[in-house]
């Protein structure tokens, strides 16, 4: 099998997207544009908790790349399937 396809059900890059590339980033994987694991309090990626004009607490990803790397695809489906068993 060639290696650029050894991994492609983990990884691709959406050049057509408007916001592409939506983080500073030589390769962006698209697969996790909306994190799965947003919804977490507390989740691998590097993210802040910004107050709002009301007091509420918002996750704030911004600066987060994390799901964004191919190499992080396996510990994401690790962390979603965990919680169906």
């Amino acid at each position: 099998m060639e290696e650029r396809y050894r991994n492609s059900f983990k990884y691709f890059e959406n050049h057509q997207c408007r916001y592409y590339p939506c983080h500073d980033m030589e390769h962006i994987n698209c697969l996790f544009c909306y994190c799965p694991l947003y919804f977490l309090s507390s989740c691998p990626g590097n993210f802040t908790w910004v107050t709002s004009k009301d007091g509420r607490k918002i996750k704030s990803c911004m600066d987060c790349s994390w799901p964004h790397k191919a190499e992080s695809y396996g510990e994401i489906v690790k962390i979603l399937t965990k919680g169906s068993e």
